[in-house]
């Protein structure tokens, strides 16, 4: 009866996932059966290399012995072995027999691989013919000196056994092995789809594993690797390496994953089962919202930033942004992230309130809580105004300088400025505009300005002109010449000036608080009067000052007119007539001396109208008379440089000729065109010891070839306070 013999190893179970890698258990010789006697070494191997250090020894499944590196044995069974570094071995039967003939497989045999048989007999010299067979049919025949083949590749239902014919006695013997079914190891076991996480969170990486391994023996061998969602393969195809990292998975991603590994220089290629994998999504909670620049520091014309978060959540979120008392959104966004934003570019005052945001991801929406958002606005250049207690700013005056800025974000601080020179400051702390106040001097004129700062930029008003006008001081009152005395027929200026005051101020003049006049000074100082005197005119005098402001008066100064003894045109009149009395008895003297000698210039004449001695010397005529009396007025004894000073009247001068002196009174009448060049001051006329009625003094001076034919009416035009001239010039 035949007996079926297992010889290899039984195909290796299933690893758990993140166990040691088995070790694997090797013969010496390979092979898989004996004879009864022989020996064969086990040898245990890691995944690395041969252990040769303690290695746990197992027969039938019971533990052996504890011993490092190799073991021999006799006896038929089933081997295994477990080193530190790996987990214990598949199970190996090795069989002692006793049988004349035995088929030997050659140890270990993978998938893929090749397997030798050899029919081996006792004694082998005794063997004449091996045949083979595989399902009871002939493989082929080799003569005794083929002890072995090969078979490739071999299959796990087939059937192996052996016949040799060997020479018995006299005779021939044909010896039968028992059959041998050669179990196939794995090259590498069904690989195991894993997933780390196993259940992973929506947004979140995923890593999957394709776990199978190679035996150390067979390092000819790479595997490489291929994975599948469905029925897509996923990244770059196949790989040798047996994870596939997968950065984000979303809910949509939740499906049955599977993969595939294959051995590189043979056609083995295995998958493993398929994997459910269910991604979890997490419900959006903690949603807030932020700005960019935060609360508090936007200034109006910038482009506000709505920023809504999620703290937890996965998958796609909606985001949405409102603001309070408005239906509509003002935006919405759809991503796959816990943050998005929403720009409002160049925010105006309008756009401030209460702003909130929400996020949903399919479990409803969750709102965030409001947010008031202000807006910083920068103030407005600002408007000065000045305010004055009268329609015009007078010194002394309290003027408040008022600078409002329409718009601008409280608090806002007021520079005011008097041509651009800081007065002071003044904080509006809830907005609106401030005040300064200013007690105005003189000095104060000028142009004014503000200035508004928030911390958002300084804005400067417009320049605002401020005139002060200052009031009239008491005006001094004064007379040129400065007399107390004068005399009757003199002109006098009576000169008013106020030292401070702003023009025009208007002057009065008045001679005992009677008006006599007024006269303007537009751009300021003093005005004049001038007054031809009469006996009336004694009395006290005074003037006022008005600019607008008020009127203000002078202290009172008299003045003493004095008359004189006879006028002026009488005191003309008689010199005249006396002088028409000497030239009569010159000229009859002159005839009288023409019958005794020849005519010559008469003497007297010569001493009376020219000086003797060298006529280019000019000789000061004698002056005698009364004087006045007062203390302005020279006496008559006082030298004529004095004299002069207290000129009266001009255009008055001596003759020359003998030929002017005879034209008498016409002489006199046109004395203006006949020298008009001279000045006879305190002189007398020419030469004759009597007082003269009128001091003369040149005041005009005309060129000396001006007309000499005016007539009398332009004389007298050149004279002033001679009452009466024209009554006496008819006489």
């Amino acid at each position: 009866m035949l007996l079926s013999l297992l010889l290899l190893i039984l195909a290796p179970g299933r690893q758990p996932a993140g166990a040691l890698p088995k070790a694997l258990l090797l013969l010496e010789p390979p092979w898989s059966t004996f004879f009864k006697g022989e020996t064969v070494t086990l040898i245990c191997k890691d995944h690395r290399l041969v252990a040769w250090e303690s290695v746990s020894w197992y027969h039938n499944g019971n533990l052996l012995k504890r011993q490092p590196g190799e073991l021999e044995i006799k006896k038929s069974g089933y081997y295994s072995c477990k080193t530190q570094r790996s987990s214990r071995s598949d199970p190996v039967y090795v069989g002692f027999l006793t049988d004349w003939l035995t088929l030997q497989a050659s140890h270990p045999v993978f998938e893929g691989d090749p397997v030798v048989l050899r029919c081996r007999g006792k004694k082998e010299e005794d063997i004449m013919e091996k045949t083979y067979y595989r399902n009871g049919e002939e493989i082929t025949s080799d003569g005794h000196y083929k002890s072995n083949i090969t078979v490739y590749p071999p299959f796990d239902d087939d059937s192996y056994h052996c016949t040799a014919s060997r020479e018995y006695f006299w005779s021939e013997r044909t010896e039968t092995s028992k059959p041998v079914k050669i179990q196939v190891q794995e090259l590498f076991p069904t690989p195991e789809l894993t997933a780390s996480p196993s259940q992973p969170i929506e947004g979140s990486p995923m890593t999957l594993k394709c776990e199978t391994w190679l035996p150390p023996q067979t390092s000819r061998f790479r595997l490489q690797f291929c994975f599948f969602k469905e029925r897509q393969a996923l990244g770059f195809g196949w790989s040798n390496s047996p994870e596939l990292h997968i950065p984000t998975v979303w809910s949509e991603d939740s499906a049955s994953y599977w993969c595939q590994a294959r051995a590189t220089t043979s056609r083995i290629m295995k998958t493993s089962p398929g994997f459910q994998i269910h991604v979890q999504r997490v419900s959006v909670s903690g949603v807030s919202l932020e700005t960019e620049p935060p609360v508090g520091q936007l200034i109006e014309g910038e482009d506000l930033v709505l920023i809504c978060s999620a703290a937890e959540g996965t998958g796609t979120v909606t985001f949405s942004w409102h603001r309070e008392g408005s239906v509509r959104s003002l935006g919405r966004v759809t991503q796959r992230a816990l943050s998005a934003e929403l720009r409002i570019a160049s925010v105006r005052e309008q756009d401030a309130g209460r702003y909130y945001c929400a996020a949903d991801n399919t479990d409803g929406p969750i709102l965030s809580k409001r947010v008031r958002i202000t807006l910083r606005i920068p103030a407005l250049p600002p408007v000065l105004t000045l305010r004055a207690p009268g329609a015009q700013a007078v010194e002394g005056d309290v003027v408040e300088l008022r600078c409002e800025a329409q718009r601008g974000s409280p608090p806002i601080l007021y520079q005011f400025y008097h041509e651009n020179i800081p007065l002071g400051n003044s904080l509006a702390p809830s907005g609106g505009g401030a005040s300064f106040n200013l007690s105005l001097t003189a000095e104060h004129s000028g142009n004014y300005s503000c200035e508004a700062d928030n911390s958002l930029g300084v804005q400067r008003s417009e320049a605002v002109p401020l005139s002060v006008r200052v009031p009239v001081s008491h005006p001094v009152f004064t007379f040129k010449p400065a007399v107390a005395q004068a005399v009757v027929g003199d002109v006098v200026e009576l000169r008013c000036e106020a030292q401070r005051g702003s023009p025009p101020i208007l002057y009065w003049f008045y001679h005992e608080n009677v008006i006599l006049g007024n006269t303007s000074a537009p751009f300021g100082g003093g005005a004049s009067f001038n007054l031809s005197l009469t006996t009336e005119h004694s009395g006290n005098y005074s003037c006022g000052a008005d600019n607008g402001l008020g009127a203000q008066h002078s202290e009172a100064v008299s003045l003493s007119i004095t008359g004189r003894s006879m006028n002026k045109v009488t005191q003309i009149t008689v010199g005249v007539f006396g002088w028409l009395l000497s030239m009569l008895g010159l000229a009859a003297a002159a005839a009288l001396v023409g019958h005794v000698r020849p005519q010559g210039r008469p003497e007297g004449v010569a001493a009376a109208g020219a000086p003797r001695g060298n006529p280019n010397e000019h000789q000061e005529p004698s002056w005698s008379g009364p004087s006045r009396t007062g203390p302005q007025w020279p006496m008559h004894s006082e030298p004529a440089a004095l004299m002069e000073l207290q000129p009266v009247y001009s255009n008055v001068c001596s003759p020359r000729t003998h030929k002017e002196a005879e034209v008498g009174l016409l002489f006199w009448l046109s004395l203006p065109s006949v020298c008009p060049h001279l000045s006879l001051g305190t002189h007398g006329l020419w030469g004759f010891h009597q007082e003269p009625a009128v001091i003369y003094s040149e005041v005009k001076m005309e060129h000396p070839d001006g007309p000499a034919g005016k007539d009398w009416k332009d004389a007298a035009e050149g004279y002033e306070n001679v009452p009466g001239i024209s009554l006496a010039l008819d006489h």
